[in-house]
């Protein structure tokens, strides 16, 4: 049988910790939470404008009914894509998904950026090879201490989202999506942590700001975690880039930066 070996199957991705200098491109994860039904039109867009690998799946918002009113928003269900986009794209990517697919509206949705550490090699040299002739400036590539968001993901017991999320809006959440889920094959995990989790399971995505994450995990933890009947396990990861409103409760990067300037 073929060993895998990560020099030879997966590109990984390596980011200079000192002086930044530009490099090839790799591929990045973008994370696009839309309205259902816009999910062919965000798809198109990305391949219109670059080319992207994604997949998709559907989700359910958590705002409250009365919000969704008072926001005009029609619906609670949402289509969560995972794309695959050259890095050299990433910003006129999520700038382009801002003007057309009018995500600078409340309510239409949210798209982020997410690091990756290594990729096939296969997708990594094909999605390289259409903005071959482009190079990373260095200077743009974001550091830890830059980041400003980070993903949290909460994964409870089916019929325990609403109170993970009643305990993440406590703690300065505005907002999340839910996917169902179910646990597989998880034995050997569960006797060595010492817990049993349910089969059917219930995913809370949550973009929170850096500063509140760990107040949001904490408070879910609390409500909802695994000494608790939703039996819920928790982590979180870094976020780059964020374009959309409304689902992080803070005015949009490109607010922030014209109230720096002014």
């Amino acid at each position: 049988m073929e060993k895998l070996s990560l020099s030879s199957k997966f590109i990984p991705s390596r980011i200079s910790r000192g002086v930044r200098t530009s490099r090839p491109n790799r591929a990045k994860l973008l994370v696009s939470i839309v309205n259902r039904g816009d999910d062919e039109r965000m798809a198109q867009l990305l391949n219109d404008f670059s080319v992207a690998l994604t997949f998709s799946c559907q989700g359910m918002g958590t705002a409250r009914s009365t919000v969704l009113n008072y926001l005009g928003i029609g619906t609670s269900e949402k289509t969560v894509m995972f794309s695959l986009i050259p890095e050299s794209d990433e910003g006129a990517i999520l700038e382009e998904i801002s003007n057309k697919m009018l995500l600078y509206l409340v309510g239409r949705g949210i798209s982020f950026t997410v690091p990756l550490s290594a990729v096939s090699e296969i997708i990594a040299n094909g999605i390289g090879a259409a903005a071959a002739a482009k190079t990373v400036d260095g200077r743009n590539i974001m550091q830890d201490s830059e980041r400003n968001y980070d993903l949290i993901v909460a994964i409870v017991a089916e019929g325990y989202v609403e109170e993970a999320m009643e305990a993440a809006r406590s703690a300065g959440a505005a907002g999340g999506t839910v996917i169902r889920a179910r646990s597989i094959e998880n034995t050997k995990a569960e006797q060595f942590a010492g817990i049993s989790l349910r089969e059917e399971s219930e995913i809370l995505l949550i973009l929170s700001q850096r500063s509140s994450k760990l107040a949001i995990m904490n408070a879910v933890a609390a409500s909802a975690g695994l000494k608790t009947e939703a039996g819920g396990v928790l982590f979180s990861m870094p976020v780059d880039r964020t374009v959309g409103v409304g689902a992080v409760g803070s005015a949009p990067e490109e607010d922030k930066k014209e109230e720096e300037n002014s």
